[in-house]
């Protein structure tokens, strides 16, 4: 018997928001001002937000793994 094609669908992992409490603490404050465009009050929640951006952009990604659906083309054929 000869399996043409294999395929598995991945895990559907959740996204996670490196920065997701930083932006809603500046959302909140933002929301409970009354001018958007004041920066005094919402200093300390626009800085928290630029510094998890900057640590975000540095930090180092997850080495990337071949998809199991390569390993089963590449192993399909000799089923």
């Amino acid at each position: 018997m000869r399996i043409h094609q294999l395929k598995v669908r991945p895990k559907k992992s959740l996204l996670s928001a490196p920065c997701s409490a930083e932006l809603a603490a500046l959302l909140a404050c933002w929301a409970s001002t009354d001018r958007l465009g004041t920066h005094g009050a919402c200093a300390n929640a626009m800085r928290g937000l630029e510094e998890c951006m900057r640590r975000a952009a540095t930090a180092p990604r997850a080495k990337a793994r071949p998809a199991i659906n390569y390993h089963l083309a590449k192993w399909g054929k000799q089923l």
